[in-house]
């Protein structure tokens, strides 16, 4: 079986599946393997057409089982130094190198490859396959996704989202939020500043505030022990303005982020900002430029999970990968959309996160095949019930 996860990878591997293409070249061919294997899938568009999500069940259509999902998109490769083709899978000193072999085609191709043999078993409770789309941006497709689970079948009890973290049991994720915000002011030449609203000094402040509550959660904010920081964190990570220095800028954008453990709401950030803008930043812009705006747009967000360290998944997952302790991360995954719709979840996947979005990603083929061995093991707690 672990021959044939790494036959699965390679194939996996070999789709540009970069969040900004179309995933459905992957998905149709996942569609079609698990077809000629006698495993019947649903594949559900979104509105363009060219993005999809893909669920299969195998065993008795009863209440209960376990859901295993992955993402299949991947982050962009320009501008990194990879050694050959990303898109081609290598196997060199143990490692299984390529665009998403962590993150986290390694899980997806072992849950495809596992689906036969479960579909094989006299399983007392169902085994879900859920593949999505766009979660390194949108995450539209758990979002689409999950809450389709139980309207043709009982949905599952629980779910392993297989994101890498050595084949450790996750039980907690920081929650993520993050926005685009636009500036708007009056251009005109530097010399002139009584004529003109300064949309980039003003985005600027905005910047300055985010970071003020950056320090203040740092500082003074709740711990939470586990997760690394352990405090919420904000982080603002582009910003574009300007085009000359003898010329006012009329514009300016940035994005910003919030990463926020189990108890803090971003919300209030994301208000406390907008209060501040509008307070205090923007009515001088507005005395010379009366249209003068701020625009806030969400960009992407990711609801957090706390699953109980003694609960039947943590301790099942535990028992499964012989691991007698448990972690949080500040990562974001789509557990958090399972845990929402009343779906126990767990973070549990091979590879490890430092190795995601880097050039030369890869994932160990020893991870590989121990991920094979828990699914094989967790087989067996389904056939006794």
């Amino acid at each position: 079986m672990h021959d044939e996860a790494v036959t699965l990878l390679e194939r996996l591997v070999s789709f540009d599946t970069t969040s900004r293409n179309s995933n459905l070249p992957l998905i149709r061919w996942v569609e079609a393997w698990l077809a000629a294997r006698g495993v019947e899938s649903r594949v559900t568009l979104d509105e363009t057409g060219e993005k999809a999500n893909l669920h299969a069940v195998v065993g008795p259509r009863a209440p209960g089982g376990i859901a295993l999902s992955a993402h299949v998109d991947c982050v962009p490769v320009e501008g990194q130094d990879w050694r050959a083709d990303p898109f081609t899978l290598r196997r060199q000193d143990g490692r299984l190198i390529g665009r998403g072999t962590a993150d986290m085609k390694g899980f997806a191709a072992c849950a495809i490859s596992m689906m036969p043999r479960f579909a094989a078993m006299d399983l007392r409770r169902p085994v879900h396959l859920c593949l999505t789309h766009d979660e390194e941006t949108t995450a539209e497709g758990a979002r689409r996704l999950v809450p389709t689970l139980g309207q043709e079948e009982p949905p599952p009890a629980f779910c392993i989202v297989g994101e890498p973290t050595g084949m450790a049991p996750v039980i907690a994720q920081k929650g993520y939020a993050s926005w685009f915000v636009t500036v708007t002011g009056l251009a005109g030449h530097s010399s002139r500043t009584t004529e003109t609203a300064n949309a980039l000094q003003a985005a600027a402040e905005g910047v300055a505030w985010l970071a003020a509550r950056a320090r203040d959660y740092a500082t003074a904010g709740r711990r939470l022990e586990g997760f690394e920081p352990p405090w919420t964190t904000v982080h603002v990570g582009t910003f574009q303005a300007g085009s000359a220095l003898n010329i006012v800028p009329d514009r300016a954008d940035f994005a910003f982020e919030i990463r926020s453990i189990p108890g803090d709401d971003p919300a209030a950030v994301l208000a406390g900002l907008q209060d501040y803008m509008e307070r205090e930043v923007m009515p001088p812009l507005r005395a010379i430029a009366p249209d003068a705006r701020v625009e806030v747009r969400p960009r992407s967000s990711l609801p957090g999970f706390d699953l109980p360290e003694d609960s039947p998944l943590a301790l099942l997952v535990q028992r499964l990968t012989g691991r007698n302790r448990v972690a949080r991360v500040s990562y974001g995954t789509e557990a958090g959309f399972f845990q929402d719709a009343g779906i126990a979840t767990i973070v549990c996947g091979p590879g490890h996160i430092a190795q995601a979005h880097q050039p030369e990603e890869w994932v160990a083929e020893s991870e590989i095949a121990a991920c094979i061995d828990v699914l094989g093991r967790l087989a067996g707690t389904l056939t006794d019930g």
